[in-house]
């Protein structure tokens, strides 16, 4: 099965499209094409893939990605058993290759709440936005093949549609966690907590607990994490390898994931704290909802207020005085990630739909 994979908007390895989805259809067999922004960030296909360079699209200049991306979809589409698109600006530029090959578009994220973040959209524009989204959707759902990384997605659409959660590979064994180090993998902004990771490295600092966050910064923070940085209070690694960033996590004394109360965050599964987990770090989390349910269900973390450094450096004092207990909320985790969330599982079902699709059409 060849399969063109085709993103404007995310990172060219971002974890669930290069990491998970690509490797998961390469390891079986398939052959992938990955259309993505390599040139807009620095970096180049992995050689077990053919890529083609797309613009960026980001922030309101998103047509011109857009219109590229159609011409590429045109080409690249009629070669192609099925077309994996992950971004719903992609939608835009699907025309009439739907009717010559199965697309697929992933659904990654609630993406009319996530508008309501995004700084660059006018506050008075979003809910007409978000309407306009919500219509998207369901055209593409009428028109499209749609899988789900969350189950909370469902109730936005009216048909029943698999679920391909956004789980990691977990390593048969782990580094016990340790005492001198907290880690926090993700991107970087005021919704995910990095002024109160940059707080909280403050306080652990005189304490002799080193912060590493390990993630790009977006514009809004990006200055405040620098600062940091050039002060010695934290390390600050930037952007990197999915496998590289997880790596960092191994024998850290914790994992942090400070996320805001927001609307597109409030019902997700944070996969970070699924990705501490794999790698036997105990977790210190903000409330979210799934969030907490994970970390009470498997014993694996701690749980803190909202917005409160403090509390936030007073749980990674308290787990660095109980090696017994840090040591076991890293063992709980990493058995529950071993056993209900490791990436393999999802990834069987996830090409086998996609060769049930392109057997169909076939």
């Amino acid at each position: 099965m060849r399969v063109l994979v085709m993103t404007v908007v995310h990172h060219p390895e971002d974890a669930r499209i290069l990491h998970r989805q690509i490797r998961g259809l390469v390891d079986a067999g398939h052959q992938v094409v990955q259309a993505a922004p390599f040139s807009a960030f620095g970096v180049q296909p992995r050689p077990w893939v053919s890529g083609v360079d797309l613009p960026r699209a980001g922030g309101r200049r998103r047509a011109g990605a857009i219109r590229f991306a159609r011409t590429v979809l045109r080409d690249q589409g009629g070669k192609a058993d099925v077309v994996l698109l992950h971004d719903p600006e992609l939608l835009l530029a699907v025309g009439d290759v739907r009717k010559h090959v199965p697309v697929v578009w992933d659904v990654h994220e609630d993406t009319a709440a996530a508008l309501g973040m995004k700084a660059w959209l006018p506050g008075p524009l979003r809910p007409a936005v978000r309407l306009a989204v919500r219509l998207a959707e369901s055209a593409a759902e009428r028109r499209l093949h749609l899988i789900l990384a969350e189950p909370s997605y469902a109730g936005r659409f009216r048909r029943e549609h698999l679920v391909v959660p956004n789980y990691p590979y977990v390593p048969d064994s782990v580094a016990p966690p340790a005492a001198d180090r907290v880690v926090y993998v993700g991107s970087l902004s005021a919704a995910r907590g990095a002024a109160e990771l940059v707080a909280t490295a403050r306080l652990l600092a005189p304490h002799g607990v080193r912060a590493e966050l390990v993630g790009p910064a977006d514009g809004q923070v990006r200055g405040l994490i620098e600062a940091a940085a050039a002060e010695g209070v934290l390390d600050w690694a930037g952007y990197q390898s999915n496998d590289e960033a997880l790596r960092r996590l191994d024998g850290a004394l914790a994992g942090l994931t400070l996320l805001h109360d927001q609307p597109n965050y409030r019902h997700s599964l944070p996969t970070k704290v699924v990705e501490y987990m794999a790698r036997g770090v105990p977790v210190i989390t903000t409330p979210l909802p799934r969030a907490t349910r994970l970390v009470e269900t498997h014993r694996c973390g701690l749980v803190v207020p909202w917005q409160d450094p403090e509390a936030v450096a007073k749980s990674v004092l308290l787990l660095r005085e109980d090696r017994p207990r840090r040591e076991a909320l890293g063992r709980n985790g990493h058995a529950a990630a071993l056993e209900h969330y490791s990436w393999p599982v999802a990834a069987r079902r996830f090409i086998a739909q996609l060769e049930a699709w392109a057997g169909a059409a076939g």
